[in-house]
């Protein structure tokens, strides 16, 4: 098969490699449509020890099921593979299993590549009428889908729905379409880049800012840098929430003075639950949360060239969804 591989630091190579193997409980996946996420660009930078060379990257994907009993079918891939029986998985806390695997990240390769394989219950059907790019979005929305809810319940039940998200990549955008499908009712992404951020405006519809000003009740930090958490530690109004869902870098930035004095509650969050990415899945294929028209395609053959416009980010639209076949 062809795949983008990963060869070492700001290096990828699209070239040839084995077709993987299912194991039993698996399907092989032929991949349809799969996206570059902010963590495959800090892999590609070198910046993630837990990614190392030579590796495939991508873990985003939807695509079909080659051969057994679900032959055919169109289904989008939680990527997230867990042991089912530890406290967390048996308690529906999957994302926190601690011999959690996923996709793209040593044992397991990632999907920029024609095929996956991947067991049975990480597979969610995708219905007919729903394009598997549409439905390869599943994985950020439900990373996004998680920090919302997480964010909502820990809300006091005096407390206004206004939010803030910080960062309007995809996982920023995600964010605020989220919050709106579970309950806020004023929500703002704060964005630097004036190309996104009329990108976000005009094409996504979404209520933008270059800075952003007053107090928030709800505040998603989508980029975590220690920029964006003193931004969140100054905006956060008293007893609000922040919820931390960026991996920018370790340190840095949150004013812990300001948030203990003001009883402000910090949510650190990492990825999703089994049902969380079934809730987003339904709300993909049910229109809850919009269009998901702001994505750009591209070849997974140009998939090197993809990484280098988005790191000098001359890319408006916050995902880029890749082809493995052209």
């Amino acid at each position: 098969m062809k795949a983008l591989v990963y060869d070492g630091v700001e290096t990828l190579r699209y070239r040839d490699m084995t077709d993987p193997h299912p194991s039993v409980g698996e399907h092989l996946i032929k991949v349809e449509a799969v996206g570059i996420c902010g963590s495959d660009m800090h892999a590609y930078l070198g910046h993630d020890a837990r990614r190392t060379a030579p590796l495939i990257l991508g873990h985003e994907a939807a695509g079909t099921i080659v051969g057994g009993l679900r032959n055919g079918g169109r289904v989008t891939v939680n990527p997230l593979v867990t042991c089912g029986t530890c406290k967390a998985c048996k308690s529906g806390r999957e994302n926190l299993c601690p011999t959690r695997q996923i996709i793209s990240m040593q044992p397991r390769e990632g999907a920029f590549a024609q095929f996956i394989s991947m067991p049975d219950q990480n597979l969610v059907e995708v219905p007919s009428d729903v394009p598997l790019t549409k439905a390869a979005l599943a994985e950020p929305l439900a990373v996004s889908w998680h920090a919302a809810r997480l964010g909502i319940e820990a809300l006091h039940t005096n407390a206004d729905r206004r939010a803030l998200v910080i960062g309007g990549g995809a996982i920023g955008l995600a964010a605020a379409l989220a919050l709106r499908a579970t309950g806020a009712v004023d929500v703002t992404i704060v964005e630097p880049n004036a190309a996104r951020r009329d990108f976000l405006e005009h094409t996504c519809r979404e209520q933008v800012v270059s800075q952003a000003e007053g107090h928030f009740s709800l505040i998603i930090d989508a980029v975590g840098y220690s920029a964006t958490r003193a931004t969140a530690s100054a905006l956060a109004e008293p007893g609000g929430v922040i919820v931390h869902v960026g991996l920018g870098e370790d340190m840095g930035g949150l004013d812990v003075r300001r948030m203990t004095l003001q009883e402000i509650t910090f949510i650190g969050t990492y990825t999703y639950t089994d049902q969380d990415f079934r809730d987003t899945a339904s709300a993909i294929f049910d229109g809850r949360l919009g269009s998901l028209d702001w994505f750009e395609t591209r070849p997974l053959s140009q998939g090197a060239q993809a990484f280098l416009d988005l790191r000098a980010a001359t890319v408006a639209a916050p995902k880029i969804v890749l082809d493995p076949w052209n």
